[in-house]
């Protein structure tokens, strides 16, 4: 008896063995019933007519009596091999869905087990019948992290019922999307769905969308939403603000604009993020009048405005040099209710500072301080380019102090901004020195920091330098990028050592950057400006037939070139030549030929380039104004000069430390102290601080007697005042006046 009972175990036939083990288990929940009740009446385990009931002990209690089964039986075992052995206990315990995932997660769990893609889908069926979706979302996941992607093709074909199938594969759908990892993956299961006429989810339809725009596979995302449109997939306000986006990054504005009419015409209102995407994307392609439009018609559906409608719009002015309305609408921003915050203040700042307004920008961080906005690392950045450009490296040595102060680390910008500063004063040991504190701190140079010192020590004559520098990159396993090379060329080129840049540009074509239209323009502009004006001719023409075509920049470099050396004919000729091929000059351009011009006296003609670039739609700026104010005054003509002074005020356009020392140097020369002492004094009161050249037009007409003391007066003040800038600004002007008196007596 007692072999027969061991045996037993194995001669049972897999078919009854879930009759066998579920009917052990039955007798179990009978025993301990039996002990508990001593009964075993209707309402108890079995119902009147004798069936195991439905609900005759608390799932926990099965559950507890199946663990004693797993851990003292090993009957289970034959479940962690034989698949169809599993799927057919898992279906006969489907109506109680803890009990069957209980036991699937012990099988799915133990050695050796054999994934099946029936035994997934067998207890997904079990899953979502019973309404229980977190669970089936983690056996999808369990699906997806085993590679078990024969499941999908099991549903396809049709092995469970249509409405599991499609919530299955909807929970697909939304876990690769959350991963974002095999795009591929998740377009196939959407169009096997589409194929099979199953609709899917048009929020998983949205999460493709959305993922499809952030890897910028813009192509595939219109496949989608027009695969949505075709099968009848209704979009939702999610759908259209995501292609929307889409369209705005290709920089597609009016198909933007065009799915924004489809929307209303579907009576699907748009939302504030709808409008904030249009205007974003507006701004970026300089649409500016279209993106205020926008925020107009916002305001009259009673929409909220933010920062995220106004800052895309404020960066947009300010990248046009429009200051002046880019701040008029930061006023509008927080009477419309939209507080600034910080990236909208790091605009304001960097829009000064790129106009060389340094002081104004510093106005605003004090600004963004004083409503207890927290300034990033971006600010100080800024503020340091804002000072470095103007040559103020103290200062930015100053607010690399502060940031420090405030617990934020300077960054790799920070440090090669401040380099630049230095190089760009010539000041090349104290960039170097500054790259050794940059890695003692534990920041790593990167390619820029090492372009910028190559730079610096071709701009200071020292090619050993720029090599040993070069070299040092290379040693430290960075890759020279395109930019790397170009300055290196450049800074040879500029010292007269062409047979070396060309080397170069051979090492750089070796390294895979072929020569292109800036590499051509370096040449061009280095052999031009070294008086080789045949040669850089001969060579903007040898670009066309080796498949480049001239640009701008290229024309410019030759046609300043020219004019430098005094050929003002063939630089107009160059320029005719320029317009005839549809090379349309910048605002460069016309400043070089309008300098030229204006200071040989040639008034007239520069006049004339001066009008021509407004009907061409190209605004001059300080740059350009200085030019027809300089030969305005070198030609005694200065009623107009200051015409032009007060048009360029009018329009916006700050004149800076050179446009007043223009008019300071010509009204010293008239004799006019007066107008000399107002202007410099307007010159400081907007915080634009004169240099050498001021004062040396300031005090050019003194004697020498005068003008010697004058000058031992003002370095007096000026040591004396090193620590407060604008005071001693106040006494060079008090200075002046004592000097000016000092004549009249």
């Amino acid at each position: 008896m007692t072999l027969y009972v061991k045996s037993s175990k194995f001669i049972i036939p897999k078919s009854n063995f879930t009759f066998f083990l579920f009917s052990s288990i039955k007798r179990s929940v009978f025993y301990n019933a039996m002990n508990n009740n001593g009964n075993c009446s209707g309402t108890g385990i079995f119902n009147k007519v004798g069936c195991f009931d439905k609900n005759p002990l608390l799932d926990s209690d099965i559950r507890r009596l199946i663990s004693k089964k797993i851990e003292g039986n090993g009957c289970l075992s034959c479940l962690i091999y034989d698949s169809y052995l599993l799927v057919s206990v898992l279906s006969s315990i489907r109506c109680r869905p803890s009990v069957a995932l209980r036991l699937f997660r012990w099988v799915e769990g133990q050695k050796g087990f054999k994934y099946s893609e029936f035994s997934y889908c067998t207890i997904l069926d079990i899953l979502i019948k019973n309404g229980w979706m977190k669970s089936a979302y983690w056996v999808v996941e369990r699906v997806i992290n085993c590679d078990v992607n024969s499941v999908v093709d099991l549903l396809i074909d049709g092995y469970l019922n249509l409405n599991v199938t499609v919530e299955v594969l909807n929970l697909f759908l939304r876990i690769y999307t959350k991963k974002n990892e095999n795009v591929e993956q998740y377009l196939l299961v959407f169009e096997l769905m589409l194929r099979n006429e199953m609709l899917p989810d048009v929020r998983n339809c949205n999460r493709i969308l959305r993922n499809l725009r952030d890897r910028n596979l813009e192509a595939k995302a219109r496949e989608v939403y027009r695969m949505m449109g075709e099968f009848g997939i209704k979009s939702t306000i999610v759908t259209y603000n995501t292609m929307l986006g889409t369209f705005c990054r290709e920089g597609e504005v009016q198909q933007a604009l065009d799915l924004l009419s489809e929307m209303q015409r579907r009576e699907c209102h748009p939302n504030d993020v709808t409008y904030n995407i249009l205007i974003n994307g507006l701004s970026k392609k300089g649409e500016l009048d279209h993106a205020r439009g926008l925020i107009g018609e916002m305001l009259n559906k009673g929409l909220k405005v933010s920062a995220h409608t106004y800052n895309p719009l404020i960066y947009g002015y300010c990248v046009k040099g429009m200051v002046v309305e880019a701040l008029g609408l930061g006023e509008e921003m927080e009477v419309r209710g939209a507080s600034h915050t910080v990236s909208t203040y790091n605009t304001f700042i960097y829009a000064l500072c790129q106009q060389g307004r340094a002081s104004e920008a510093r106005h605003w961080f004090s600004v963004m301080l004083k409503k207890n906005l927290v300034p990033d690392i971006i600010s100080y950045n800024t503020l340091i380019y804002g000072y470095c450009r103007l040559g103020d490296v103290n200062e930015a040595f100053s607010l690399l102090h502060d940031l420090r102060s405030v617990n934020l680390f300077p960054t790799v910008i920070t440090y090669n901004t401040i380099m630049d500063g230095l190089c760009r004063k010539g000041d090349l040991e104290n960039a170097k020195q500054l790259k050794e504190e940059m890695m003692r701190c534990g920041i790593s140079p990167d390619v820029f920091t090492y372009t910028i010192l190559v730079r610096g020590s071709c701009k200071a004559g020292n090619l050993p330098m720029a090599k040993e520098l070069f070299d040092e990159m290379l040693q430290r396993g960075l890759e020279p990028d395109f930019f790397a090379y170009t300055t290196r060329i450049a800074g040879v080129v500029r010292l007269g050592h062409l047979l070396n840049a060309f080397k170069l540009q051979e090492e750089m074509s070796a390294k895979g950057f072929p020569p292109n239209i800036i590499i051509y323009n370096v040449f061009v502009d280095g052999i031009a400006k070294l008086g080789n004006l045949e040669e850089a001719t001969e060579l903007l023409h040898k670009m066309v037939g080796d498949g480049l075509m001239p640009d701008h920049i290229t024309y410019t470099s030759v046609i300043h070139a020219y004019l430098e050396f005094g050929n003002l004919k063939k630089a107009r000729e160059l320029f005719d030549e320029m317009i005839s091929k549809d090379i349309s000059p910048t605002v460069v351009t016309y400043t070089v030929l309008i300098h030229a011009h204006a200071g040989k006296g040639k008034l007239e003609l520069a006049y004339m380039y001066f009008l021509e670039m407004q009907q061409k739609s190209i605004l001059p700026d300080v740059i350009t104004y200085n030019a027809m104010i300089n030969g305005l005054c070198k030609y005694r003509r200065i009623n107009e000069a200051y015409s032009y002074f007060s048009e360029m005020k009018a329009r916006g356009i700050i004149p800076n430390k050179y446009t007043y020392t223009i008019l300071i140097n010509e009204n010293c020369d008239l004799g006019s102290w007066q107008e000399v002492l107002r202007l410099f004094k307007e010159m400081l009161d907007n915080g634009i601080q004169p240099d050498s050249c001021t004062y040396s037009a300031m005090l050019k007409n003194l004697g020498r007697d005068y003008k010697s003391h004058s000058i031992e007066y003002l370095d007096f003040i000026l040591l004396s005042d090193e620590g407060d800038e604008g005071q001693a600004n106040t006494k060079v002007y008090a200075a002046y006046q004592i000097a000016q008196k000092s004549i009249a007596g």
